[in-house]
């Protein structure tokens, strides 16, 4: 990562250069008439963008490399595939046994993707800090958090020596949300928060009782917003308008940010990334992280059953011979509908991304500029700017006027050998309810479905050890993870009668 420049004559005028060079001087039109504060805060910004690398995410989205005329989709193989549904208890067990080993040598990683805000749910906050109205009234945060304690004090159980057993949390967030996501975590007052919610967390641990030291929280990065000439745009005369490079930034964000380097003084060499709105992700899943280090394979992903035919989700398969992810949209009525000859009745293409992966840090470290290559998906939007013609803010936009790039994380799937991919499938009512939507009648994805399933996973534990659950919540149970991981650990519950909302 390299060291900000000082905001000199000399390097300001080596920066209008290379954007000249780019033809994307026009950024500095307004520089000489601005006070010396807004100067300095341009040449901040301009740091953080590589104006040729930029044009050459806009010349691979506008042109992208030729694809084969014809398109052909099939399942994964078999031997890239496994699922928790007909997995072999003996084989689901070994996974879970060589996954709790390497937590235990201290060798496997978490990356929560956590750029989002919470407009949609109606809060001002990062998506993170969202309360689901839980007994607890804990936030997804410290959910998370909490299943990473838990997960590795049964790693510390398990090892030679307990204390190596540290799984270092990586929490991507955007420029919006970095500030927030950092005080939050430190248990400081939001803004965007209501007194009642502040109120709980000043409550809480720094860091959900993690050590601060192995919580590093980090910015995915940037893309100018284009004009449709592939000009970037400016928010004002001091600034260019951005907007956040999408997931898959995560890839140059782990180079810029240090973060490889972190995870390489570590010892890490198994990582897993998820996003923060999934309320049942399994952090650092044990199974998953056997699973896929028993296969050797670069890249793995969980995916969930698809529900039905017409479920509008992207499905994780093979194109062309190569792994990949196919959108709804990009599938025939007669494809989606196909059954499994091998299984009358189950989809052929049932694999539902739940964009929950697993990565080699030898893979991840290894990229290096392959992360420019990654192509950049376009989107037309109304972007207020700075009319540099009229030398006016234009901020009532109401037709698209400009575009801005957006990166998937799946798109370097097509990369690997089908030998390098491995795709594993998990219960979707114990993995994966994710939190999309506000709360309103009929809603799907939203913070009654999250609160829902979690309080239903609670009971079918809690029932599954012998308890009989009678606390008059038709929901269910909150089991904290602090309790259990995934249901274990609760022997002592047997006969016993539950009438707590949550344990």
């Amino acid at each position: 990562m390299a060291p900000p420049t000082e905001f000199t004559p000399a390097n300001v005028a080596a920066q209008k250069a290379a954007f000249e060079s780019a033809r994307q001087g026009h950024v500095f039109t307004y520089y000489d008439s601005l006070n010396d504060s807004d100067k300095e805060a341009l040449f901040n910004q301009l740091q953080k963008i590589d104006p040729a690398r930029v044009n050459g995410l806009w010349k691979l989205a506008k042109d992208p490399p030729p694809q084969p005329k014809e398109t052909v989709v099939e399942p994964l193989p078999e031997s890239t595939t496994a699922s928790i549904l007909d997995s072999k208890a003996e084989d689901i067990q070994r996974w879970y046994n060589l996954g709790l080993d390497l937590i235990g040598k201290g060798e496997v990683a978490v990356i929560l993707m956590a750029g989002g805000q919470g407009t949609r749910l109606g809060s001002k906050a990062p998506k993170g800090c969202f309360n689901i109205q839980l007994p607890s009234k804990k936030s997804l945060f410290q959910i998370q958090g909490e299943r990473i304690l838990k997960v590795q004090e049964l790693a510390a159980q398990k090892a030679k020596d307990g204390a190596k057993a540290i799984v270092p949390w990586y929490v991507m967030t955007s420029g919006p949300t970095r500030g927030p996501t950092e005080k939050f975590f430190r248990k400081e007052k939001l803004d965007e928060l209501i007194d009642e919610e502040n109120d709980i967390r000043s409550k809480g641990k720094p860091c959900f009782g993690l050590d601060e030291k192995n919580v590093k929280i980090f910015e995915q990065g940037v893309l100018p917003c284009f004009d449709f000439n592939g000009k970037f745009m400016l928010a004002s005369k001091s600034q260019v308008a951005v907007a956040p490079d999408g997931n898959g930034g995560i890839y140059k964000a782990l180079q810029d940010e240090g973060i490889l380097e972190d995870m390489q003084k570590r010892g890490i060499k198994h990582v897993h990334a998820y996003c923060v709105d999934n309320c049942l992700a399994k952090v650092a899943d044990p199974v998953f992280i056997g699973f896929s280090a028993e296969k050797q394979v670069k890249i793995a992903t969980k995916v969930v059953r698809k529900r039905n035919a017409t479920e509008s989700v992207g499905l994780i398969l093979q194109k062309n011979g190569k792994p990949d992810v196919v959108e709804y949209s990009e599938i025939d009525s007669a494809t989606a509908e196909a059954e499994d000859p091998k299984q009358p009745g189950i989809l052929k293409f049932r694999a539902a991304n739940i964009v929950n992966h697993y990565y080699s840090f030898e893979y991840l470290n290894g990229m290096g500029d392959s992360v420019n290559q990654l192509p950049p998906h376009i989107a037309k939007k109304k972007i207020p700017y700075f009319d540099i013609a009229k030398g006016e803010d234009v901020h009532k936009v109401t037709t698209p006027n400009g575009i801005k790039l957006e990166q998937f994380v799946f798109d370097n799937f097509k990369w690997l050998e089908l030998n390098e991919f491995a795709c594993f499938e998990v219960k979707r009512e114990e993995e994966f309810s994710p939190l999309k939507n506000a709360d309103a009648p009929g809603a799907e994805d939203c913070a009654t479905t999250s609160r829902q399933e979690i309080k239903g996973q609670g009971k079918r534990w809690a029932e599954q050890a012998g308890a009989t659950v009678k606390n008059g919540d038709k929901e269910g149970l909150e089991v904290s993870p602090l309790t259990s991981y995934n249901g274990e650990g609760l022997e002592s519950w047997k006969d016993k009668e539950i009438s707590e909302p949550s344990i």
